[in-house]
């Protein structure tokens, strides 16, 4: 009877989504290298660009107003164009010096043991049945500070994870899960907001060339947006994602190269508190400095949060000072530090765990650029907005059907704005002939623009969450990662679309000045 109840649970729903998520797993890793992987694509998009060049298309570029011309990669000018600015465009990839320079800093706090220590002292108060929420919520609040998530949180969650005994890249999935799968929502409004106003309102004024929408037009929504994503999070995370990976991915704790986590020392405490305190004075001195509406902090019209604000714009450099000062202070007082040359050579051993990503991220930058010069993002974000247009469908499935929409052209065009740019002159329009508001259609587009960013390996980010994840199991690859992340992207997905209708039909505000129907 008890093998007959076991096999019959290995043929349930988790026994078939373990399967399902193992035959995807299977499928990945046979994939080339991510490196490789980028260079394929980016001999693909030549050999496709020169295809499609002499087709003529009806879709329009709404940024231009003219028919969309795909550009052929394949010609002389190109490829010399190519050559020439090879060097360029990876000294350009923004990814690139975001993580480097905020792994510089985050070294010198990780080899000095301040990173440790602060790991020691938070899991004292945290409750261990809370870890997972707070590694979430942390991860969603990360948002405010542009891309401090993928560089911070996420490896952290990491460390935290493996550190109270649990499956590190469980950690790294939950975080991952909020920092890019909840990246539109935020209890705290970001940078974002404004950015993908501006296109809205564009898109709006099409219609109505008066209409004014208002920045913080989806606040509400992304603040409640926050419950439903922890919460689903939560459950994979601890229900499903962990007990398949501890079958599945075993982890050899004593190879792993993470100093061990032993009772603090009464000088470590002091050099904590010490260093803390610094930590938190020079935070206060920084942002004292943006209080004066003077500040040279502040954007032309004022505003600190805006992606043009000087201070958005200092975020990684930041990081970077943050995280040095603290850890200079903990390694001299602790003695992990006794000269320069040591602190140089934490920095350098942070640098080292980089090697494979910055390998990754030169192949990454040549896919983007040729992707981008091609015109193929566009053709693929219009036509689908154009067929979406044309399916004439009621009200609630077509907005359902646009997340749809945003999240497949989310797997090839990574930039949210761009993104916005393209499909927002069609769509927004076309929702308002059916009486529905420009803020609807923007919350729209948030659902669907974050639930796929974690299981595309075009997303720029994509690549260094791998190499984080090899830091305890060396044989991890794209398929693995897709495959632990694919039940979050569907759920996020599915929950964050009903959690949008049912705060529709419930008639909760989606933001300041926000509504949902518009007046013809």
């Amino acid at each position: 009877m008890k093998a007959d109840k076991q096999a019959l649970g290995e043929q349930g729903p988790q026994g078939m989504l373990g399967k399902a998520l193992d035959s995807i797993e299977r499928v990945g890793n046979k994939l080339p290298d991510p490196a490789m992987l980028f260079l394929i694509l980016m001999f693909a998009v030549w050999a496709l660009s020169a295809l499609l060049s002499g087709v003529s298309f009806e879709a329009i570029d709404p940024t231009t107003n003219s028919p969309i011309v795909v550009h052929n990669l394949l010609t002389a000018e190109a490829l010399t164009k190519f050559l020439t600015s090879m060097v360029t465009t990876f000294t350009a990839f923004a990814p690139l010096g975001v993580v480097l320079v905020a792994m510089l800093g985050v070294g010198v706090a990780e080899h000095s043991g301040f990173i440790n220590t602060a790991l020691k002292r938070m899991l004292k108060i945290t409750p261990a049945k809370f870890l997972t929420p707070a590694v979430v919520l942390v991860g969603i609040i990360s948002h405010t500070a542009t891309d401090a998530g993928y560089v911070v949180v996420i490896p952290l969650a990491g460390v935290i994870f493996f550190t109270v005994g649990r499956h590190p890249l469980a950690g790294i999935a939950a975080a991952f899960a909020g920092v890019s799968g909840g990246f539109c929502a935020n209890f705290i409004p970001s940078g974002i907001d404004p950015l993908l106003q501006s296109f809205t309102q564009a898109a709006a004024q099409i219609v109505d060339p008066t209409i004014e929408v208002n920045p913080l037009n989806n606040w509400f929504f992304a603040a409640s947006s926050c419950i439903p994503i922890t919460l689903v999070i939560w459950y994979l995370t601890d229900k499903v994602l962990e007990p398949r990976l501890n079958r599945t991915h075993k982890v050899n704790r004593e190879e792993v190269d993470l100093p061990a986590m032993e009772e603090e020392k009464p000088s470590e405490i002091k050099a904590f508190r010490v260093a803390s305190l610094v930590m938190v004075v020079a935070i206060a001195a920084f942002f004292s400095l943006t209080v004066p509406e003077t500040s040279t902090l502040r954007d032309a019209n004022g505003s600190l949060t805006s992606f043009k604000a000087p201070l958005m714009q200092s975020i990684v450099p930041l990081i970077f000072i943050f995280f040095m000062l603290p850890g200079l202070v903990y390694g001299y007082m602790t003695g992990a530090f006794k000269t320069s040359g040591d602190v140089v050579q934490a920095m350098s051993k942070s640098m080292s765990g980089m090697s494979h990503y910055i390998v990754m991220a030169f192949f990454c930058a040549q896919f983007v650029a040729a992707f981008s010069a091609s015109n193929l993002g566009a053709l693929i974000a219009v036509e689908g907005a154009g067929g979406l247009k044309a399916l004439n469908l009621p009200a609630e499935i077509t907005v359902v059907g646009m997340i749809i929409l945003v999240g497949f052209v989310n797997l090839f065009v990574g930039s949210s704005s761009a993104k916005w740019a393209l499909i927002g002159p069609v769509l927004v329009p076309m929702l308002m002939q059916l009486n529905i508001s420009p803020d609807l259609s923007q919350a729209a587009y948030r659902v669907g623009d974050s639930s796929s960013n974690i299981i595309t390996p075009l997303m720029p980010y994509f690549p260094l969450v791998v190499v984080y994840c090899q830091r305890y199991v060396k044989n991890i690859g794209i398929g693995t990662l897709i495959s632990m992340m694919l039940p979050f992207s569907l759920a996020l997905m599915s929950i964050w679309s009903v959690w949008l209708l049912a705060y529709w039909a419930l008639g909760f505000p989606l933001g300041l000045g926000a509504s949902y129907t518009y007046g013809l």
